[in-house]
């Protein structure tokens, strides 16, 4: 199968997956939210033909989450943090990482988060809205590790283990008005 490329205004040039011809992969993009670290994006369950505004929605969403910055992710230090604690409640102490339990500021929480991909995909139902999803490791959950999705690129509207939904009401099963982050996005 021969490569197919697609074009961002926003990242340049992304190449059909081998395996997956509905993945289209940047090459390493600087996440400002990351402190520059350099990310792949990865546009997902996209299909040129069948979704003609897909790209143009997903580089809103894109310029819209490279604005985020330090600062914005220092915003959302709480939410990763009580993630830690959800699974310090359930979880076996013996396994986290000592570190882990001398942290003295929220804000200590990154260091113990490592991103390493992007997703860019639209949700299958309901708003259809385009959602950025920032795959990470982190040390206190190595088997499902860590996702922050943002819907629109804009606002953190999910973080939570990596579990193949975007939003806590399709995880659940609820409406989205019950949904604590995405019913607050604006």
């Amino acid at each position: 199968m021969t490569n197919k490329e697609i074009t961002s205004k926003i990242i340049g040039q992304l190449k059909q997956d081998d395996q997956f011809p509905d993945w289209w992969k940047s090459e390493h993009v600087e996440i400002p939210f990351f402190d520059n670290i350099r990310l792949n994006v990865t546009f997902m369950d996209f299909d040129p033909d069948l979704d003609e505004a897909f790209v143009e929605e997903a580089d809103i969403a894109l310029t819209n989450f490279l604005k985020l910055s330090a600062d914005d992710r220092d915003l959302v230090s709480k939410l990763a943090y009580e993630n830690f604690q959800s699974f310090l409640d359930i979880g076996d102490f013996d396994e986290v990482n000592e570190s882990l339990t001398q942290i003295k500021s929220i804000h200590e929480i990154w260091n113990f988060i490592h991103p390493t991909e992007i997703y860019v995909t639209r949700r299958p139902h309901k708003e259809q809205d385009i959602y950025i999803a920032i795959s990470c490791g982190c040390d206190w959950e190595e088997e499902h590790g860590l996702q922050l999705v943002f819907r629109q690129g804009r606002q953190l509207t999910r973080i939570s283990d990596h579990d193949g939904h975007l939003t806590e009401a399709d995880a659940c099963g609820k409406p989205d008005e019950e949904d604590e982050l995405l019913s607050k996005f604006k």
